[in-house]
């Protein structure tokens, strides 16, 4: 072969170090070392997270295939680099777990009110007023603030909370549900109205006079309202789910947003309602700080703190964390 055909090394080109002029190789020092990481980069920040869950040898959050255990590669737990984002944090977590424990508290805390709404109601109707009657015109009166209660804040109450806890489950299923605890509370409205306007007829007192009464033709507008454009919106609606999937979202915030007003709307009226009865059948008395003056208080004050714990169990975001990681043999 010619050695003129042969190209010849260019001359910036470094000549190849003998064998015998090698130096062994040297234990690298502080100054060979790369500079340490950006505290406040993210992708540092992520590999010390995924190698303190390598070295505490714990299983990675959300993942139920990812197992973690002492010396292993991080690397290979992650996957590849883009990944690293994806790892939770130890201490978010623990700030997550701590929402949620707490969250669950409001939760418990509102379902207790929502009953004791009720129980004391039933308590005070009938130690105090002597029970129901319907040939009675005063005792048929007791059926209302007991069928009110029960209706607007007990099982409305539940039906919102149902439908804002229960994410786990089919969201057909959850629909359903807080439809029929509103349609179970639809009987009970019809039943204390109608047993208010007859008490007030046979014992010739007028009706919607009052501030109560105002209120009360409001919350049951509002309410009757909400009933059928929800039933129709989000049942109905559901034969062409893609056609009028921009109107059901549209919708959403609007029916979510009155129905929350009408739970505090029911609420108000309630109170003024107790205050109206208070001041009718006790009179100078209820001033003297009596028994059944603590009763209707002790109600009023289990309304008014359904009134600001519904609302932020209601509108508080409680997402769970939604994480991937990947777990693969190449890097």
């Amino acid at each position: 072969m010619d050695g003129s055909s042969v190209s010849p090394l260019p001359c910036e080109a470094p000549l190849a170090m003998m064998e015998s002029e090698k130096t062994p190789p040297r234990s690298p020092s502080q100054h060979d070392m790369p500079p340490p990481p950006d505290e406040k980069a993210p992708a540092s920040v992520e590999v010390n997270r995924a190698v303190s869950w390598c070295e505490s040898g714990r299983q990675i959050p959300c993942c139920s295939t990812a197992k973690v255990t002492q010396g292993c590669d991080v690397n290979l737990v992650l996957g590849f680099r883009g990944n690293l984002s994806r790892i939770p944090d130890p201490v978010k977590y623990a700030t997550k777990f701590y929402h949620n424990r707490r969250y669950i508290l409001v939760v418990v805390v509102s379902s207790i009110l929502l009953i004791a709404a009720s129980v004391l109601t039933i308590f005070w109707t009938i130690y105090y007023r002597k029970g129901f009657n319907m040939d009675d015109p005063k005792l048929q009166f007791n059926l209302h603030p007991v069928l009110m209660i029960g209706g607007y804040i007990t099982l409305s109450g539940f039906s919102i909370l149902l439908y804002r806890i229960c994410r786990c489950c089919s969201h057909l299923i959850v629909k359903l549900c807080h439809t029929f605890f509103h349609a179970c509370s639809i009987p009970c409205i019809v039943i204390g109205f109608m047993a208010v306007w007859d008490s007030h007829n046979q014992q010739q007192i007028p009706n919607f006079y009052s501030l109560h009464s105002w209120l009360g033709m409001i919350t049951m507008g509002l309410f009757a309202l909400q009933f059928v454009l929800g039933f129709f919106s989000f049942l109905i609606l559901l034969c062409c789910e893609n056609a009028t999937y921009k109107f059901r979202s549209t919708m959403v915030p609007i029916h979510a947003s009155f129905g929350v007003a009408t739970f505090m709307l029911a609420i108000a009226t309630a109170v003024t309602g107790l205050t109206q009865k208070a001041h009718f059948e006790l009179g100078e008395n209820y001033s003297q700080t009596i028994e059944e003056g603590i009763i209707m208080n002790s109600i009023g004050v289990i309304l008014t703190g359904l009134g600001i714990i519904i609302p932020f169990a209601v509108r508080r975001s409680n997402s769970p964390a939604n994480c991937k990681v990947y777990v693969t043999e190449r890097i």
